[in-house]
């Protein structure tokens, strides 16, 4: 199995799981599409299942036994070793301690907003910051109904992360979206340093 399988980012995923309890590969996938946003759209099950393998034949899982469910075909089980226990703690100290520069969609858009010219620049900036208060308000609710159920905070520490993130993007947006509305963002070659904004849109937060 080719080492770089094991710099697949949803090794740690994988290894997180396999420290909660012992799972086959289709439980494996199925909680971490429910997770998260960025694993359902980056996972599959042939990379999961390569990831799987990779972790075995470093020995950083082992197979634990197999599993039936009615008449559907066995399923292996596996768990985490020892040796699988001590490179998730390596990896999370790591990824902690030391800050990265991730890049994102959003990031590589922004370098070249002024493409969209002032007033397109509010429109879509301001489509973003309305969809991204209505995420925060369903993930706030949701985080706070797992509270209420007496979920540990830090079980879902993950999730007021996340949370921080999108506020803080959110409180960025409407900054650059004001300072295009007042001129104090100017396009150059662009006659006049305001956007011109229609109500609709200028409503919209």
């Amino acid at each position: 199995m080719p080492r770089c399988v094991l710099d697949n980012p949803i090794v740690l995923a994988v290894l997180g799981l396999l420290l909660e309890q012992p799972s086959h590969p289709y439980q494996m996938l199925a909680e971490l599409r429910t997770r998260s946003d960025n694993h359902a759209a980056a996972i599959n099950r042939g990379s999961l299942y390569n990831v799987v393998a990779a972790l075995t034949e470093a020995g950083w899982a082992a197979v634990q036994g197999q599993q039936r469910s009615g008449n559907r075909p066995e399923k292996t089980v596996y768990a985490l070793t020892q040796a699988g226990h001590d490179e998730l703690v390596r990896r999370l100290d790591s990824h902690i301690r030391h800050p990265e520069r991730e890049f994102s969609q959003f990031l590589g858009a922004v370098a070249y907003l002024g493409a969209l010219g002032p007033s397109g620049a509010v429109d879509a900036l301001t489509e973003r910051s309305r969809r991204l208060r209505q995420r925060t308000e369903a993930d706030e609710k949701r985080l706070a109904e797992a509270h209420a159920a007496g979920v540990p905070r830090l079980h879902v520490i993950e999730a007021e992360y996340a949370l921080g993130l999108a506020r803080s993007e959110k409180t960025w947006i409407d900054t650059v979206i004001d300072d295009i509305r007042t001129g104090a963002l100017t396009w150059p070659g662009v006659q006049g340093a305001t956007a011109v904004v229609s109500p609709s849109v200028s409503q919209e937060r």
